[in-house]
């Protein structure tokens, strides 16, 4: 008896074991995802939108205070348009950045895109560049990141457990080939323990559909970050329905993403619990929005900049939280 108690006075001392914590920030529209290992390392994938005063630097700059992170380990830049790297000059100036992530050469042209990649340049001479490809790995303590598609490109072997075919292949027609950086897009999927996180950044239709088509390649994940915003031209079922999301999150604006077409993919995915948004989608009306505790920012008139936290323990628990209201729920896996 007397090992007994003192067993449970041991365990009561024990540090909790710490979770995988993600803040999905919001920068009205683009993205930033602070991503922060068990093991304190961390991952930022996009900078959001250069200008507004600093906006999006500061409120990713406030994450990392919160999340007591003094520099960026891996930015992870999906690709290069103004609401995902425009803001990596703002960034890098209020925190150290040590590796600069992305798919490698810019696929666009003119004076915007070239600008913004200059910028991007300029700022990744300060720490060490790493150009991915399908099939790496982000070399995160304690974390699995794989690198799913870049460049254009995607894995060409089954992820562990996955690989079956995919009987929703077919459904969805083909949109016309989008040559923008959107199609470039660096996608990942995030694994801790027995949690699977996917970020796929703006990833489109038909490069999505690849990735899951005749087989899926990738198997299913707990939580599925809405592709581009929750548009119109990513987010076919074809691959939403195959990867069964318990929880869906959606980096939208109040006017950017969050589509009535998309928000019912999502929705009406198998398995789906809740869906979760940065902002009310004035598109979607109150249809197809979430409720009201489940969005970070329902008011359209004031910009408050409040965001949604993820923490997951490894054997797949994971609990959401709206930072406006202090709204949580735990999702038991």
């Amino acid at each position: 008896m007397r090992a007994f108690f003192l067993g449970l006075i041991l365990a009561a001392l024990l540090p909790a074991a710490k979770t995988l914590d993600v803040y999905f920030i919001d920068v009205e529209g683009g993205q930033a995802t602070l991503i922060v290992s068990p093991a304190g390392q961390s991952i930022l994938v996009d900078t959001g939108w250069a200008g507004f005063n600093n906006r999006d630097a500061d409120r990713i700059a406030d994450a990392a205070k919160l999340a007591g992170v003094k520099q960026i380990d891996y930015l992870v830049i999906t690709h290069y348009h103004a609401d995902h790297v425009g803001g990596v000059p703002q960034l890098a100036a209020k925190l150290p950045v040590k590796h600069y992530v992305d798919h490698g050469p810019i696929r666009e042209s003119g004076a915007n895109p070239d600008a913004l990649f200059s910028a991007y340049q300029k700022a990744w001479s300060s720490g060490q560049r790493i150009t991915v490809k399908p099939g790496d790995k982000i070399p995160v303590k304690g974390l699995d990141v794989q690198v799913l598609a870049a460049d254009g490109e995607r894995i060409q072997k089954a992820l562990k457990g996955a690989g079956q075919p995919n009987p929703l292949c077919g459904q969805d027609k083909p949109l016309a080939e989008d040559k923008s950086e959107n199609a470039r897009s660096t996608g990942t999927l995030i694994t801790f323990g027995q949690f699977r996180l996917i970020d796929l950044g703006d990833l489109t239709w038909n490069k999505e559909q690849d990735l899951v088509c005749p087989n899926n390649l990738i198997g299913t994940v707990d939580v599925y970050l809405t592709t581009h915003h929750g548009g119109d031209t990513s987010g076919p079922a074809t691959i939403v329905h195959a990867l069964k999301p318990r929880v869906a999150i959606m980096n939208n604006g109040a006017t950017k993403g969050g589509t009535a077409q998309a928000w019912k993919v999502v929705h009406n995915s198998p398995g789906l619990q809740d869906i979760w948004q940065l902002h009310y989608a004035v598109s979607g009306g109150k249809l197809n929005n979430a409720g009201e505790q489940f969005i970070a920012n329902p008011d359209q008139s004031a910009d408050q900049g409040k965001w949604i936290k993820l923490s997951a323990e490894s054997n797949g628990d994971f609990t959401v939280t709206n930072s406006r209201n202090n709204f949580s729920k735990t999702y038991k896996r």
